[in-house]
């Protein structure tokens, strides 16, 4: 078994962005600017937007972050996305989910600039890519691919099973993968919670995928030996033993699958920094199309 290292990739890749940025900040004396919208007090998604404040920062991205209550109008934060929107000087725009129940999540998302959405969720960016034009992809499926990339690891003509159909990861992440293209070309099965005999069809993939949501769902009687096991998932669960109270764990029962796969992404330290450092590349992407010389 082979350990990917998510967050030793994406070091690598936040060097090669670091380089990227100062050097447009010696050619035009501009960084590219990522907003953050921040809604209510849901500490892990406060944890997140920090995260994505400190890795901006480390690359030379300047970040904002708009911190709004709970209780904010639908209305006063389709105006804060005008704001942005209008401001020349921001080039990526996320709002980080999810939002209070009295917020039309859809109408948000579509309120955005599809040139400054670098979470790629805008349906004119999802339409994009579902027709393979260029786009600014989801996060979470870029760094998953990217991954898969660095490692060397082969899709072309291989079986990838996804648990899991959200419009973040598993829905997007099979169109990725199934592209013409050369780190795609993968036949994809795509499974949710009304899919019956995953067991047997997991076990026909070259490349497992579990975004499913669900504690240690994937165990190793679900796996093809010598499989690539990529876990999306993260779940906190109490750890008394530890000082801070609990632990970090995935979809995939790590203990049991890593016997078996010949690659398999931990829990922590695997997809989620990829996931951030997808983003910044979204925001660079979006900084070099808007930039122009002065």
């Amino acid at each position: 078994m082979k350990l990917i290292d998510g967050k030793q990739i994406a070091e690598v890749i936040k060097e090669e962005i670091k380089a990227e940025v100062a050097k447009y900040i010696d050619d035009y004396d501009v960084a590219p600017h990522l907003a953050a919208i921040l809604v209510g007090d849901d500490a892990a998604s406060d944890t997140y937007v920090s995260h994505k404040e400190k890795d901006c920062k480390s690359v030379g991205i300047t970040s904002s972050i708009y911190r709004f209550s709970n209780d904010i109008s639908e209305e006063e934060l389709l105006r804060t996305i005008d704001f942005i929107n209008d401001d020349e000087e921001v080039h990526g725009l996320i709002v980080q989910l999810p939002l209070p129940k009295h917020i039309n999540v859809d109408r948000v998302i579509s309120h955005i600039d599809p040139k400054k959405d670098v979470d790629g969720f805008h349906p004119l960016n999802i339409g994009k890519m579902m027709l393979g034009h260029p786009a600014f992809l989801p996060a979470t499926p870029a760094g998953i691919i990217e991954l898969l990339k660095r490692y060397n690891i082969e899709t072309s003509g291989k079986h990838c099973v996804i648990l899991g159909r959200s419009n973040i990861v598993g829905t997007p992440l099979s169109v990725m993968l199934s592209r013409k293209s050369k780190h795609a070309n993968a036949t994809v099965t795509l499974c949710h919670s009304k899919t019956t005999d995953i067991k047997e069809i997991t076990l026909q993939a070259d490349i497992l995928i579990a975004a499913i949501g669900m504690p240690e769902f994937v165990t190793a009687e679900m796996v093809k030996p010598d499989a690539v096991v990529i876990d999306v998932g993260i779940h906190r669960i109490p750890a008394p033993n530890l000082l801070s109270g609990f632990r970090l764990i995935g979809d995939v029962n790590f203990d049991e699958v890593s016997e078996i796969a010949s690659y398999i992404t931990p829990v922590p330290g695997g997809v989620g920094p990829m996931t951030r450092v997808a983003l910044l590349q979204n925001t660079l992407t979006a900084f070099k199309q808007m930039v122009r010389p002065s």
